[in-house]
C-alpha cells in the first residue's frame, strides 16, 4: 500500500468502525483514534518527503498511479509537493483539535462524526490527487457533507444556511466541470497521445492561447468561490454562522483553502497564458475582497460574523497573493493558508466555547469574561495578536511575504493594490483589538456569568494543538520557506 492512499483508506476505514460504535463515548473514541492516527501519518509524511526530496528532484514525489475508467482515461493519479505534505497536516491537525472540540456533543454524536471525517476524506484525497477527474470527484466529496454539518447540528436559520451554502458551491462546481473538462479535451494539442486528466501530462503541452482565455476564468470562479472570492463570498459568513463550532473550524480552516490550493495547482499551473492575460481583472476582485471582509468584519456583532468577514478578507490575500506571480508572493499565499487554517480554527473553536458558557455572541453583551475564564482569555488574546500579524505568529511571516513580494512590481497598477491591500491590516487591528478588549477585559458584564465552568482538558488539548504550530512558523520560518521553494519553482517557470 503507498503511503499516500492511507489518507483516504484510514478515514473510510474509522467511519465504518464508527458505524458500528453506539453512544456517544463510543463514538468519540473511534473517530479520535482514528483521526489520531492520520495525525501521525501527516507527521510521518514530513519526514519522509525530506527524505525523498534530497534523492528526488520530480515535481512530485510518492507518484502512484492506476488505471480507474479506461474509457475516458481517467486514472486514480497521486503524489505530492511540499505544498500537498504542508496541506495535509494542516488538515491532520485541524480535524483532531475539531474533534477534542466537539467530546461532548449529545444530538446524533455517531452521524456528526461519521459527516466530519467523510468531509476530512474528500480533503484528504483533494491534496493528494493529480488526476483532474479523481481531484474533482474528492472536491464534492469535501463539499456535500457540509448540507448535513450545518442543516442538522447547526444554529439559528441552519437550513437556509445549509442550502445557501450548497447551491452556491455547486454552481461554482457546475463551472468548474466545465472548466475541467475544457482541459481535458486540449489535453493532446500536438502530441499523439489520447486525452487525459493528468496534471502533470498536461503541463507539457501548449494549450492554445484561445482555449487557456475561455477556460481559465471558469476554473478559476470555480475554485475560487469556495475560497471566498468577492463577490462570489456571500455563502460564508452565514455558513460560518450556522455551523456547529467543529464544523465552522474544518470550513473555515480546511475546507476553504481547496479554493486556493486549486487555483494553483490547476487553474495557473495548467492555463499559465489565460492566468497573465485575465490576471488583472481578478487581482482587482481579490483586493475588494480584502478591504470589503475587513470592513465588514469591523460593522458586524455577532462574534462568529466578525470572523467569517474576517475570513474572507484574510483568504482574500492568498488569491491577491497568487496573482502576482512571484515567489517571494506565493510563499507568502501558502504560509497565509496555514497560518489563517489554524487561527480561524482557534478563534472559532474559542467563539463555541464561549458561546457554550454564556448562550450568547453577541460582542455588546459581553465583557470581562478573562476574569472568570482566564485560559480562554489568555488564548483569545494570544490569537487576537496572532490574527493582526504580531511578529513571532505565523500571521507576520504571511503577511510579510504578501506585501513584500507584491511590492516587488514595479507598476503603478500593483502597487496602488498592494497599498489597498496593505490597509486591510489597520482595519484589522481595530476589529480585533476591539472585540478581543470588549469581552475579555473590563468589569463583568453579567453577574450571571461569575460561575461560568473553566475550559476542560479536552478543550485545553484542542487549543494548544492548533497555537503550537502558529508560533513554530512565527519564530522559525526559514526551515518552511526552504521547503516550499523548491516546489513554487516549477510552478512560476510556467508563468514567467
Amino acid at each position: 500500500m503507498d503511503i499516500l492512499s492511507l489518507f483516504v483508506i484510514v478515514p473510510i476505514i474509522t467511519v465504518i468502525a464508527l458505524g458500528f460504535s453506539k453512544g456517544l463515548k463510543q463514538s468519540r473514541i473511534v473517530a479520535l483514534a482514528g483521526m489520531l492516527v492520520q495525525l501521525g501519518m501527516s507527521i510521518n509524511l514530513i519526514f519522509a518527503y525530506l527524505k525523498e526530496r534530497a534523492v528526488n528532484d520530480d515535481i512530485m514525489v510518492f507518484v502512484k498511479d492506476i488505471m480507474w475508467f479506461e474509457q475516458f482515461n481517467i486514472h486514480y493519479s497521486v503524489g505530492v509537493d511540499a505544498i500537498s505534505v504542508v496541506m495535509i497536516a494542516l488538515t491532520a491537525v485541524i480535524v483532531v483539535a475539531g474533534i477534542f472540540i466537539s467530546w461532548m456533543v449529545d444530538d446524533l454524536p455517531k452521524e456528526f462524526f461519521i459527516s466530519l471525517i467523510i468531509l476530512s476524506t474528500g480533503v484528504f484525497g483533494f491534496f493528494i490527487s493529480l488526476d483532474l477527474f479523481t481531484m474533482f470527484v474528492f472536491y464534492e466529496i469535501a463539499v456535500i457533507p457540509m448540507y448535513l454539518l450545518i442543516g442538522i447540528w447547526g444554529s439559528g436559520p441552519r437550513e437556509n444556511s445549509a442550502m445557501k451554502l450548497t447551491l452556491m458551491l455547486m454552481g461554482a462546481s457546475a463551472v468548474l466541470s466545465v472548466g475541467i473538462f475544457g482541459i481535458y479535451f486540449n489535453s493532446n494539442i500536438g502530441t499523439d497521445g489520447p486525452l487525459t486528466f493528468n496534471i502533470l501530462e498536461i503541463a507539457q503541452v501548449n494549450i492554445p492561447e484561445a482555449a487557456q482565455n475561455l477556460f481559465f476564468p471558469m476554473v478559476f470562479i470555480g475554485f475560487a468561490t469556495l475560497g471566498a472570492l468577492f463577490p462570489f463570498h456571500t455563502w460564508s459568513p452565514s455558513g460560518h454562522a450556522s455551523a456547529p463550532t467543529a464544523v465552522s473550524m474544518l470550513h473555515a480552516g480546511v475546507l476553504m483553502k481547496l479554493g486556493g490550493y486549486g487555483v494553483f495547482r490547476v487553474a495557473m499551473y495548467l492555463l499559465p497564458i489565460g492566468a497573465i492575460n485575465w490576471s488583472d481583472f481578478f487581482l482587482v476582485l481579490a483586493s475588494i475582497g480584502v478591504v470589503y471582509g475587513a470592513l465588514g468584519a469591523i460593522m458586524q456583532k455577532d462574534l462568529k460574523y466578525i470572523n467569517a468577514y474576517a475570513s474572507v478578507s484574510h483568504l482574500g490575500l492568498v488569491l491577491f497573493a497568487l496573482l502576482m506571480f512571484n515567489k517571494t508572493a506565493w510563499n507568502g499565499a501558502i504560509i497565509q493558508s496555514l497560518s489563517h487554517g489554524l487561527l480561524t480554527a482557534m478563534f472559532f473553536a474559542l467563539i463555541g466555547m464561549v458561546y457554550g458558557r454564556t448562550h450568547t455572541r453577541d460582542v455588546a453583551k459581553l465583557g470581562g469574561i478573562m476574569k472568570v475564564l482566564p485560559f480562554i482569555g489568555a488564548i483569545y488574546v494570544i490569537t487576537g495578536l496572532a490574527y493582526l500579524g504580531l511578529p513571532g505568529f505565523s500571521g507576520f511571516v504571511a503577511e510579510m511575504n504578501i506585501f513584500v513580494g507584491s511590492f516587488q512590481h514595479d507598476d503603478t497598477f500593483h502597487r496602488i493594490l498592494t497599498i489597498l491591500a496593505v490597509s486591510s491590516i489597520v482595519v484589522t487591528a481595530v476589529y480585533i483589538l476591539r472585540m478581543v478588549g470588549k469581552i475579555m477585559m473590563g468589569p463583568l458584564s453579567n453577574p450571571e456569568y461569575a460561575n461560568l465552568p473553566k475550559a476542560t482538558w479536552y478543550e485545553k488539548v484542542g487549543l494548544v494543538m492548533l497555537l503550537i504550530p502558529v508560533v513554530i512558523i512565527g519564530v522559525m520560518p526559514f526551515g518552511l520557506g526552504e521547503m516550499l521553494k523548491e516546489s513554487i519553482e516549477p510552478f512560476l517557470e510556467r508563468l514567467l
